[in-house]
């Protein structure tokens, strides 16, 4: 036979035995032939069938670039999160993930074989090895198993608490001017009974001179705050707020043997308080991104962060923190910070976040009402064209399933693919809660943060202000004024305010010197309003 009349070359079969893959298959297979370091996530299924021989990867430069998980209840997120964690700290890669529902504490313990694991792992030619992996467990406010992760209002600003207390915009502006005056005058913000303080004096007969001179804040809104406040702290919220503030830095540690380690925040006990939880996400984010230097494009990863429950961070979310999300988002990924926005369709984020989101998992989708048909087709649009019908393919995907699109080594979004997961390799459900206990008291950080700390701040100054001022009404001594112009400094003739005198109080000094901070003068915010620390 002359080489002109040589039968024309096959390509490779997809599974022994199996007809030769059509070339759709070959120009999905070519998209994720990746030549380095790459996370893999499963085989790509094809007119019912799956398809070892053609693995879908991420390549881990690219996890910086940001990502979406998304789908239906019980479709396999939670898991899906798991793999590509263990995956990560294996290439020493740092990784905050949220536990809304306690059933990611597994992952710090090896996996257990059975019947689904071992049929899973042969049809995506996986070779599974039960493996733990190294885990810091964290609780909001102590509230449930983990170190407790606090922060101060100084620090978690005024645009985060606005959210937290469901404030509307102009009442958000006017705790904005409130946080002002505390930075101003030097009063900090270290828990909600210092906030509280703060504006109770603002309202107050002796106070409302000074509200006339920070930007025209009524009194009227004061008190709109001041309830909410209280109504916050009736609620059992005080906890979340305080010292030890927890140093962001912690979650980008790396373990002795050289694995990235999983910091897994525990939220069951707090997940009925979804505005709470869903902003102290954000608070971490926002203060990593402060902290962090620039690096540029890396190999990999600083840290990869999933945020859980997305869609309750952006319920009701006002436009100025909207912004605010966005810029984060599209700028921390120079400090070496992947974020993945984790919730059920994409129509949950808003569309200048989820244009920053260029590696997708996209799970199973329900069409069962009209609502859900309309957003099976909006999610449908957000996909490059692809040779998949992608509304049956949605509706029609299998516990463990997604339909995949990421960014190549050189930028490029990838051809969607069907794929069929592989397992994780650590324990797909909870640790016992008395082995997850004895980790995090064994923990280095325990003792660093375990102990709430409660120093002098706001509401002790101006509690110390009022009784002084009562002694001294007791024993017939006028009390000082507190005159409107009451902004003098010390030597210019003109009184000092009630505040003023409080700054100047030896107390005060003290507590100056032992934080070697900035108060007494304003403090750098940041986007959000958060504190910007000098660490």
């Amino acid at each position: 036979m002359t080489d002109s009349e040589a039968p024309p070359a096959k390509a490779p079969e997809g599974v022994s035995g199996a007809p030769a893959l059509p070339q759709p298959v070959l120009e999905i297979a070519s998209g994720y032939a990746f030549t380095g370091p790459a996370l893999d996530l499963g085989a790509l299924l094809w007119d019912g069938r799956c398809l070892p021989d053609v693995q879908i990867r991420i390549p881990l430069p690219m996890l910086n670039r940001h990502g979406l998980v998304a789908g239906a209840t019980g479709t396999g997120k939670t898991k899906t999160l798991q793999l590509v964690a263990e995956q990560l700290s294996a290439q020493g890669v740092p990784v905050f993930l949220a536990d809304v529902k306690g059933d990611v504490s597994g992952i710090s313990a090896p996996g257990q074989e059975n019947d689904r694991v071992r049929a899973r792992a042969g049809e995506v030619r996986q070779e599974w090895t039960p493996a733990g992996f190294p885990c810091e467990f964290y609780a909001l406010g102590g509230m449930g198993h983990g170190i407790p992760v606090r922060a101060t209002v100084t620090s978690f600003g005024p645009v985060l608490l606005a959210k937290v207390l469901q404030l509307n915009q102009t009442q958000e502006q006017s705790l904005g001017l409130i946080f002002h005056y505390a930075d101003q005058k030097g009063l900090e913000l270290v828990d909600l009974k210092d906030l509280r303080a703060v504006v109770t004096f603002l309202t107050s007969d002796e106070g409302k001179s000074e509200l006339k001179g920070i930007g025209g804040l009524s009194t009227a809104t004061a008190g709109v705050i001041l309830r909410s406040l209280t109504a916050f702290e009736a609620q059992g919220m005080s906890p979340f707020f305080g010292e030890p503030e927890f140093d962001t830095s912690e979650l980008s540690r790396v373990a002795g043997d050289g694995r990235g380690t999983v910091s897994v925040l525990e939220l069951p006990a707090v997940q009925d308080k979804p505005q709470l939880f869903s902003t102290f996400l954000m608070w971490l984010l926002a203060d990593l991104f402060h902290d962090l230097p620039e690096v540029g494009d890396v190999d990999k990863p600083k840290l990869v962060f999933f945020f859980d429950e997305a869609h309750l961070l952006f319920n009701d979310a006002s436009k100025a923190f909207l912004d605010a999300i966005t810029q984060t988002v599209r700028l921390i990924r120079s400090k070496g910070v992947g974020v993945f926005f984790v919730t059920q369709t994409p129509k949950d984020v808003p569309g200048d976040v989820l244009a920053q989101l260029g590696n997708r998992v996209q799970h199973a989708l329900r069409a069962f009402t009209p609502d859900d048909q309309k957003a099976l087709r909006a999610t449908v649009k957000t996909f490059p064209n692809s040779p998949y019908d992608l509304e049956e393919v949605l509706t029609a995907l299998g516990t463990g399933e997604a339909v995949v699109t990421v960014l190549s080594e050189k930028g490029a979004p990838t051809p969607v693919a069907a794929t069929r997961l592989r397992a994780p390799e650590s324990l797909m459900g909870p640790v016992d809660p008395a082995v997850l206990d004895r980790a995090v008291q064994a923990s280095p950080l325990y003792g660093r943060y375990a102990e709430a700390v409660d120093r002098e701040s706001a509401y002790e100054k101006l509690t110390a202000r009022e009784e002084a001022a009562a002694a001294s009404s007791a024993s017939s001594t006028p009390a000082p004024s507190a005159p409107s112009r009451g902004r003098g400094r010390k030597g210019d003739g003109q009184d000092p305010s009630v505040v003023e005198q409080v700054v100047g109080s030896g107390v005060f000094k003290s507590l100056a010197r032992s934080l070697g901070t900035q108060i007494g003068r304003e403090i750098t915010r940041s986007v959000f309003g958060t504190a910007r620390r000098r660490r």
